[in-house]
């Protein structure tokens, strides 16, 4: 058996339920503020879409903290400890990660969590192939529900939780706390967290990444009502929608919607959705942080900043928080 194929095996047995798209979808948009949970995004098609996203010009985050791995994995290794189990937040193409595992002291195991099923396989693949000596461990699941993670079933006790990108800014500050605090659990005493994070900086910085020249954040977003459309048989008149994304300042985030162009009826199913012109779908929230607010996050959460990482224009932070 190869190394790719074994990965896979592991991946189906842990495969998310199906079942909370169309729940959640529904609860979103009979709501008077009309929203779609961020986390599905990430199908096949957004997941490479989003891929595409971290290569662009104005996406000043991906080359941020890759710079910061590269220049620091070394010193984040030696703070993880030798024979950590590093569990992943949202694998993606794993590309930080490998600058992260390079540098490990005989990992126990290595967990990454993704919600696209087909992205993480091939993700997971490639990594056992690039690491035989590695025991994977892929679980295809949402990483805020802690019931989908086997974390219990005779894995090693020292944790450690990778959540690289800047996802912690999806959440709001109180679901960060409540996402962080279950991540505190999760690593137990003596664990940690190692995450990436946004900082607050020039709003036309923040707006160009989420507004690109090439419309690619557009189509990723427009990709969500695609889905909505193929997998919950909804009728979605996708050129009645157009992308709008803006920084909020006083609450300190980029608001991304999905804004009607008139007024319309979508049906999902049985069920029918009323839009007025003008009326929006917020589809993500990305708060931006000031060290200040990183400080308090980790205090309300059971953290201590042990270490922290800053880009040289100081537009991005990866910080490593202990229990």
């Amino acid at each position: 058996m190869t190394a790719g194929t074994a990965v896979q095996s592991v991946a189906r047995q842990f495969d998310a339920p199906a079942g909370n798209f169309r729940e959640d979808v529904l609860h979103g948009l009979r709501g008077l503020e009309k929203q779609i949970p961020c986390k599905y995004f990430y199908d096949e098609a957004g997941s490479l879409l989003f891929e595409r996203i971290t290569r662009l010009k104005e996406y000043y985050l991906t080359p941020a903290e890759l710079g910061i791995m590269r220049r620091h994995a070394s010193k984040m290794a030696s703070l993880l400890g030798k024979n950590c189990l590093l569990i992943e937040y949202g694998s993606g193409s794993s590309l930080k990660t490998r600058l992260l595992l390079n540098h490990l002291k005989a990992p126990a195991a290595y967990m990454p969590v993704d919600i696209s099923g087909e992205h993480l396989r091939q993700s997971a693949a490639a990594l056992a192939e690039r690491y035989p000596e590695i025991r994977l461990v892929p679980i295809c699941a949402d990483f805020t529900s802690p019931a989908q993670l086997p974390v219990n079933s005779g894995l090693p006790k020292h944790r450690v939780v990778y959540f690289p990108g800047s996802t912690i800014g999806n959440f709001t500050p109180e679901a960060a706390v409540d996402l962080l605090r279950q991540s505190a659990r999760l690593c137990g005493p003596g664990g940690g967290l190692l995450m990436g994070v946004d900082l607050k900086k020039n709003p036309a910085t923040i707006e160009a990444a989420y507004n690109d020249s090439q419309g690619v954040t557009a189509a990723f977003n427009f990709n969500l009502l695609v889905r909505i459309n193929r997998e919950l048989g909804a009728d979605f008149q996708i050129n009645q929608f157009w992308h709008h994304a803006f920084y909020n300042p006083r609450e300190g985030r980029i608001e991304m919607h999905l804004v009607s162009h008139r007024n319309q009826r979508v049906h999902i199913g049985d069920e029918e959705i009323i839009f007025n012109d003008g009326e929006t779908i917020r589809t993500e929230y990305s708060y931006k942080y000031s060290m200040r607010d990183l400080q308090n996050l980790a205090a309300d959460s059971g953290f201590t900043i042990r270490h922290q990482w800053v880009d040289k224009r100081k537009y991005f932070c990866v910080v490593y928080l202990g229990r």
